[in-house]
């Protein structure tokens, strides 16, 4: 099911992201794979960060451009942790094995959300979940679930 949402506040993201860890399923058998396309500025850190703070992350979440991958503990009754990875500087998915991808992607309590995923396409599952994130204006930001 494709759903189009558009944001033109932090507490409307905060709403989306809401909503969408709801409509997740509660049990898989792997971690929960997020794929979040879009252009710099359209509001793919924004949305990770709306989902940290649903799943009871107090810290600062900021895009982990150059150290890849950031792990975070949850208070979430499902997702135990989150894992913020930022693939912009990465040029092939064998990139995320020196990171223990394959154990992440084994534990059915990750929730796994990835920036730039189409640099590491050929290690995500085909099934994975997608997000399009646009920049519409200086406000608002597209979000279309797919």
């Amino acid at each position: 099911m494709k759903i189009t949402v558009t944001t033109h506040s932090l507490e409307e993201a905060q709403k989306l992201a809401k909503d969408w860890l709801a409509s997740l399923p509660q049990k898989t058998d792997e971690a929960t794979i997020v794929g979040l396309y879009g252009n710099l500025g359209s509001g793919k850190t924004t949305f990770t960060q709306s989902v940290a703070r649903e799943l009871g992350i107090n810290s600062a979440v900021t895009s982990p451009t150059f150290v890849i991958e950031k792990l975070y503990e949850t208070t979430h009754p499902y997702f135990a942790r989150l894992i913020h990875i930022d693939a912009y500087r990465l040029e092939s998915g064998r990139e995320l094995q020196t990171l223990n991808f394959e154990d992440l992607v084994d534990n059915p309590n990750n929730l796994i959300l990835i920036e730039w995923p189409e640099n590491v396409k050929e290690i995500l599952p085909e099934n994975h979940l997608k997000i399009l994130c646009e920049f519409v204006d200086e406000n608002s930001r597209k979000f279309e679930i797919l």
